[in-house]
């Protein structure tokens, strides 16, 4: 089942059009990542998921209804723009956002917490905004945007400004919030992350969809076909790039039977990122 659904989303800022009838679903308990380089439409996209932004046409369906403003309580939005009052207390300004999702004040006290906690923060709780560095604003951030147990989180480039450490523990939490029954959207251009995280992606550009599907899949669709074979025999180690045949199981024995150790026997497919590139200046090269 889609948890969103875009129809025909038009979306036009004067004579520039952001979003050219633009249809997607984004299926439920999955995390999808949104792709596309600057100024593509995905920003523009999430504004209008979260009724920021409302489109000259199309519509937004929440499950299985168009998306109202009571759907949008259900949404955790991390922006790219993160937006702290930086004179307010982490706490005081932790406990606003939170009640500002619907959360009483004695449940958002608790959970928050326990989120303090489990990221480290539990003593900044009385220092002002302003006091913590980039990192921990982030960490901030993240926990305001999850903290109420929002059905949907919009998470836009989550990692930017984190040291590879606590990338790693924001990478683990979105892993438990998916299992946890979550539908995450990772608005990002890490592609490491996209195919570590995520179970589907888009991606836009100039306010289309140029490809949309599983990770895998769209890897193996612009693959060669090609597997590697590492084997080991008296010479040594070696590798070999091989086309993959529909039965890889005659190949190994033929290797085999040479005598030789099989290490390992892997499809090779493009990287994400590669894949990024090709797609978005194929795009550009036809403009």
């Amino acid at each position: 089942m889609a948890i969103i659904q875009c129809k025909d989303v038009f979306k036009c800022f004067g004579e520039k059009v952001a979003l050219d009838h633009l249809s997607l679903s984004i299926p439920e308990g999955k995390i999808f990542g949104l792709l596309g380089p600057n100024g593509a439409g995905k920003t523009t996209l999430i504004r209008i998921i979260n009724r920021i932004t409302i489109p000259n046409s199309g519509e937004v369906f929440f499950g299985d209804r168009p998306i109202t403003q009571r759907d949008v309580e259900k949404i955790g939005y991390m922006p790219e723009e993160r937006g702290l009052y930086r004179k307010m207390k982490v706490g005081e300004q932790a406990m606003y956002l939170a009640q500002l999702k619907g959360m009483s004040a004695r449940d958002a006290q608790k959970a928050l917490k326990e989120w303090f906690i489990r990221f480290g923060i539990q003593d900044w709780w009385d220092k002002k905004v302003e006091e913590l560095s980039k990192g921990m604003a982030q960490k901030l951030q993240f926990i305001t945007t999850v903290v109420h147990k929002p059905s949907l989180m919009i998470l836009d480039e989550p990692f930017s400004g984190f040291d590879p450490v606590n990338a790693d523990i924001i990478r683990k939490e979105v892993l438990r919030l998916k299992d946890e029954g979550a539908t995450i959207i990772l608005s990002t251009h890490d592609m490491g992350s996209v195919e570590e995280l995520c179970d589907e992606i888009a991606l836009v550009n100039h306010g289309r969809i140029v490809i949309t599907g599983g990770v895998n899949d769209i890897r193996r669709e612009y693959g060669n076909n090609n597997v590697e074979l590492e084997y080991t025999d008296a010479d040594g180690r070696h590798t070999e790039v091989l086309p993959r045949e529909t039965d890889g199981t005659s190949t190994l024995k033929a290797f085999i039977d040479k005598g030789v150790q099989i290490n390992s026997y892997k499809e090779l497919m493009p990287r994400m990122n590669d894949i990024f590139i090709k797609l978005v200046t194929e795009g550009e090269d036809r403009k």
